[in-house]
């Protein structure tokens, strides 16, 4: 293994151990010195690699994302109509959230501590491309509709879901296929189909009215 492969695997094994850390502390309750415990690494030569903790937290949250950007891109990109691109993306999406913790705790994480600079860090380097996919198709289905607000709650409402799911299970009438993310991605479908359907009933009767 040369110098330069070397240096590209301790770098993406850093990544990879301070992932789950910062999704389990969040990024005030990690230090760089229990991280260079896990890592095995002097906090130096942690130092080496990323300049500061900010820096190294950028790129994990980069670095938990990127491989999923991908398949999330392309279940929006499939040739067929924009409500079946829509529906396809939210199917994704749900998985992607559900089989990755790590993703779910750093959102999370941050709306708790409500630091400004990192909440812009997560919404450009986590939500924004979701969300532009989503804005761009939302405008083609339901031209007369809020489209912010449909396209975040497309988003958040799959969030959501898989993140309070600990705690929900814990009240009345909860089923354990609520956990599953087929259940929890039709249920987001339906929600937004009803409001589409009820934005174009009132776009139509205004029409009528005219």
């Amino acid at each position: 293994m040369n110098a330069q492969s070397k240096e590209i695997n301790t770098r993406i094994n850093i990544l990879d151990k301070a992932t789950p850390l910062f999704a389990a502390k969040g990024y005030n309750g990690v230090s760089m010195r229990e991280l260079s415990k896990l890592v095995g690494l002097s906090t130096a030569a942690i130092y080496h690699h990323f300049p500061d903790k900010h820096a190294l937290y950028f790129e994990v949250l980069k670095h938990s994302f990127i491989d999923k950007a991908t398949a999330i891109a392309s279940s929006v990109s499939n040739t067929g109509a924009p409500l079946e691109r829509l529906e396809s993306f939210i199917e994704r999406f749900a998985l992607m959230v559900n089989d990755d913790q790590n993703v779910r705790a750093l959102v999370m994480w941050e709306l708790l501590d409500g630091d400004e600079a990192r909440l812009k860090l997560v919404a450009e380097e986590v939500l924004l491309e979701p969300f532009k996919m989503v804005l761009a198709l939302v405008q083609d289905i339901a031209p007369e509709a809020d489209h912010y607000m449909l396209t975040v709650s497309s988003i958040w409402l799959v969030l959501s879901h898989s993140a309070t799911r600990p705690m929900c299970q814990y009240l009345p009438g909860w089923k354990t296929s609520y956990s599953d993310p087929s259940v929890i991605s039709s249920h987001v479908i339906q929600l937004l189909k009803n409001n589409i359907n009820t934005i174009d009933t009132v776009a139509n009767e205004r029409g009528a009215n005219t």
